[in-house]
């Protein structure tokens, strides 16, 4: 299941429309192992197309190289389908190589009466696609970093 927070599904909504008829692209990334999506990072289509998009490839080593110092991970890599519905495309599974990562798929076509987008997420495992619950949260639930609760807190 992917949990993220109100804020960043709307940023990842609102990127999508604002691109839109190209596709949107860009990434969430968080602390590394923690599953977590924090940190939103819109990144240009560099195919400027309706119907592909493609990361600039020396944003994406910047963007790589700045997660490595931060100790973050991609946690989403999403886009928008501006005339299909949500689901990954060929292409797109092809060039799924991030196993840990969540596939997050914005449409922005009406493709099933339901409006003018879906939101869908995905894991895509050496080419295996797999749909998955989507958890809207206002925020995340603190974790403790320094033990066990004490009776008396």
């Amino acid at each position: 299941m992917l949990t993220l927070t109100r804020a960043l599904y709307d940023r990842i909504v609102e990127h999508s429309r604002a691109d839109h008829p190209d596709e949107a692209c860009g990434v969430v990334a968080g602390p590394a192992g923690t599953g977590r999506p924090e940190r939103f990072i819109p990144m240009l289509n560099a195919a400027r197309s309706p119907t592909f998009y493609e990361f600039d490839s020396g944003d994406l080593l910047k963007l790589y190289r700045e997660m490595d110092d931060r100790d973050e991970e991609p946690v989403i890599i999403y886009h928008s389908h501006t005339a299909t519905e949500a689901y990954p495309s060929r292409t797109d599974i092809s060039y799924a190589n991030e196993p840990q990562a969540h596939y997050v798929l914005v449409s922005t076509a009406d493709t099933d009466g339901a409006g003018p987008f879906q939101f869908r997420s995905y894991t895509i495992v050496d080419g295996v696609v797999e749909e998955e619950e989507v958890e809207i949260v206002e925020a995340y639930e603190q974790t403790r970093a320094c033990g066990p609760a004490r009776a008396d807190e």
